[in-house]
């Protein structure tokens, strides 16, 4: 993480059932923070604007559970906890930086959202809302959950930017879609910011870490872990649409 600095900011990308992915945003936490070099903490597990920066290092983790409205049953504490209670240790503000769920419909319904990718992008975006869905969304329902998407995007990114503070970093810590530099969080981000992308990557990934027109790198710095367990999720999202494609 260290070797990512001078960064404004560094965004790094987990898979949300990596258990080793939480050892390392966690020990990404403490690096910076010993170096007096993290800014905050913003957090795709918290929606905007909460924050703990009205609260003392010493407070309980009840407290700064409310304080970010966490919610155990979506993202579980006993992962996520150690990271935001080493942020709050160290005197540095945890952000939500999340869309709020109340502000999801009107996304879904903003037309003005997709002039916020390229065409390219935007069609890449709503094919990964496609696949990501084991193609049970009807038809009708992709444009609205790609603009979500970038509504959530465009949530982060003004999130750590307006954290941002000279002489120190941002790091944000959430899902890897997020922070793929062709669709996501970096898109969004000011120009003069420069931010560092970090991969968290299971062996079985299939992320892109290179842009294949440019052959440029889409991350600076990739974290392997071990392969995990084949899971199906595409049959418990069957489950729960039934067996036949939504109407």
């Amino acid at each position: 993480m260290l070797s990512l600095l001078p960064a404004d900011a560094v965004l790094l990308g987990e898979q949300h059932d990596a258990p080793e992915h939480a050892s390392l945003a966690l020990q990404a936490v403490q690096a910076l923070a010993g170096r007096s070099a993290l800014a905050a903490l913003a957090i795709e597990m918290a929606d905007a604007p909460a924050s703990t920066a009205a609260l003392r290092p010493d407070a309980s983790e009840q407290a700064v559970q409310t304080a970010l409205n966490w919610n155990t049953g979506a993202w579980p504490w006993a992962r996520y906890g150690p990271t935001v209670m080493a942020a709050v240790r160290a005197g540095v503000p945890v952000l939500g930086a999340n869309l709020p769920r109340t502000d999801m419909r009107a996304a879904m319904q903003d037309a003005a959202l997709d002039q916020r990718l390229s065409p390219a992008a935007l069609a890449a975006q709503q094919q990964a809302i496609v696949d990501g869905h084991c193609q049970l969304l009807p038809p009708g329902q992709i444009p609205g959950m790609t603009r979500i998407q970038i509504a959530r995007d465009l949530s982060i990114a003004r999130t750590v930017a307006q954290a941002a503070r000279a002489g120190q970093t941002v790091l944000l810590l959430a899902g890897s879609g997020h922070v793929d530099r062709t669709l996501g969080v970096p898109l969004h981000l000011p120009a003069q910011l420069k931010s560092k992308v970090a991969l968290a990557q299971t062996k079985t990934a299939q992320a892109a870490i290179k842009n294949e027109a440019s052959n440029q790198p889409l991350v600076d710095l990739v974290w392997a872990t071990p392969a995990l367990p084949p899971t199906d999720y595409c049959a418990q999202l069957r489950e729960q649409f039934g067996p036949r494609r939504p109407q």
